[in-house]
């Protein structure tokens, strides 16, 4: 058996990835990034996976989100605290209805590069290529920006570090102390429309309110004023990966520094294509993006090459259907898992099967349709007795109009005032807490039809 190396994936077919046209210039930044510290260490990585082994289990639950594509221009402390509050103010709401740990995972410190469905783009009759994320080219619509740039994995492993280094002192510094955070869930609910959420709401308000009568607080508890936080993000520029990849001195494995969790997605998931290739080396966990295109025999080739150990936590299967499909694909591979005996965590991507053309011609996501997919995954492992596990969404902290619907009834008309996004429509913030607060019904049910089974 041959030892798996990090530079294996070049002998493979690659799609989805640039060509560069400077070869001395990608070798340079590509031995330059390799001098460079990781982002992320293996201790990290082995706990991420020690906790989505219990989410697969059904003993905690994953929340992962953030941004379609982090940017170079929007960068800044403010778009990434607020994310991180959004995104902790859904979890307390979370482990409220699932009422196990919620295991908190950002599209974060890494989102920089896209797939997309067509290598170039037209506008006004001119041809470019597509524009591919910060990490590779230019948002802009012009010849020049449009070029593949190595030095951009430079300037995508600086805004990386710093976006570490300010995530982990918020969530150990006492900024996602539970009091603090659920004090901020109210501020969303004090508008009339969210009535529907307040009995929730004042349910955990009465038991953090007996907890800190009982002198359970922050100070008392180390878990009620800090939180584990990881990133992840999809494993698309291999160049970046493979420069960034390290030998865990305690294990002697090899582990992507890039971040804690990467993915495959639905795009680049050939099972000898070159992203399987690297992915199956490190020792991250790793997701894997599951359309309706994904056939049964690829699914069982894939988790062979992906969890050869079948090891708890190391590979989830992030379904995206798009809603009124689950129940046609779901089940056939939940067959597959089965049969296989396979350890994975199932997880439902309701963004990117609900993206729409609206007709003011912005790309778009129904609230409603993005919903419907999460109670549709629900209900599927509900008939199958498996473990719905964790939702992945495409989010921001930021009050921006990209998707319609929700409390605040964003239509079509309202795309305009703030769409924001460099690629896909993401949930603002109001719409991301209301469907925490929607899903967390979810939970409950699937724990109160679980606790009425065991007591009969």
């Amino acid at each position: 058996m041959t030892t798996w190396q990090k530079s294996d994936w070049r002998a493979r077919p690659r799609v989805q990835m640039p060509d560069y046209t400077d070869a001395a210039a990608l070798t340079a930044v590509e031995a330059q990034l390799a001098k460079y510290p990781p982002l992320v260490f293996a201790g990290e990585a082995r706990n991420l996976t020690a906790k989505l082994g219990q989410a697969a289990q059904g003993k905690a639950f994953l929340l992962q989100g953030g941004d379609c594509a982090e940017s170079f221009a929007e960068f800044s402390a403010d778009t990434i605290r607020d994310t991180f509050k959004v995104l902790l103010q859904m979890a307390i709401v979370l482990t409220w209805g699932a009422k196990v740990p919620v295991i908190k995972v950002g599209r974060m410190a890494g989102q920089f590069a896209k797939p997309r469905s067509a290598p170039t783009e037209t506008m006004n009759g001119v041809e470019l290529p597509s524009y591919r994320g910060d990490i590779i080219n230019g948002f802009d619509f012009t010849p020049e920006a449009r070029i593949p740039d190595p030095a951009r994995m430079l300037q995508a492993y600086t805004q990386a570090a710093a976006s570490l280094n300010l995530l982990r002192a918020f969530s150990k510094g006492g900024f996602a102390d539970i009091h603090r955070v659920h004090a901020w869930t109210l501020g969303f609910l004090e508008r009339d429309e969210a009535e529907k959420y307040r009995d929730m709401a004042n349910r955990i308000s009465d038991t953090l309110a007996f907890m800190t009568a009982a002198g359970v607080n922050g100070e008392t508890m180390n878990g009620l004023s800090t939180v584990d936080f990881f990133t992840s993000h999809e494993a698309l520029l291999l160049e970046y990966e493979e420069a960034l990849t390290r030998v865990d001195s305690t294990s002697g494995n090899w582990i992507a520094g890039s971040g804690h969790m990467i993915w495959i997605g639905d795009r680049t998931r050939q099972v000898d294509g070159a992203h399987v290739a690297f992915c199956q080396g490190v020792m991250n966990p790793i997701g894997l993006k599951c359309g309706p295109s994904m056939a049964e025999d690829d699914l069982k080739i894939l988790i062979e090459k992906l969890n050869p150990k079948n090891v708890p936590g190391r590979l989830t299967l992030i379904s995206r259907f798009g809603a009124g499909k689950v129940g046609d694909h779901l089940p056939r591979l939940i067959k597959v898992v089965r049969e296989m005996g396979a350890e994975v965590l199932w997880v439902c991507d309701p963004m990117h099967g609900n993206t729409i053309k609206s007709p003011s011609g912005f790309k778009t996501r129904p609230f409603d349709a993005v919903l419907c997919e999460v109670q549709e995954f629900f209900a599927v492992h509900k008939a199958e007795g498996t473990i719905p596990g964790g939702v992945h969404f495409e989010m921001t902290g930021k009050d921006v109009t990209e998707c319609t619907g929700g409390v605040r009834a964003v239509t079509d008309e309202d795309l305009s005032s703030r769409y924001h996004t460099a690629c896909d429509p993401r949930l603002n913030a109001s719409q991301a807490l209301e469907l925490a607060f929607l899903v967390a019904e979810e939970l409950s049910a699937r724990n109160d039809a679980a606790a009425a089974a065991a007591a009969m």
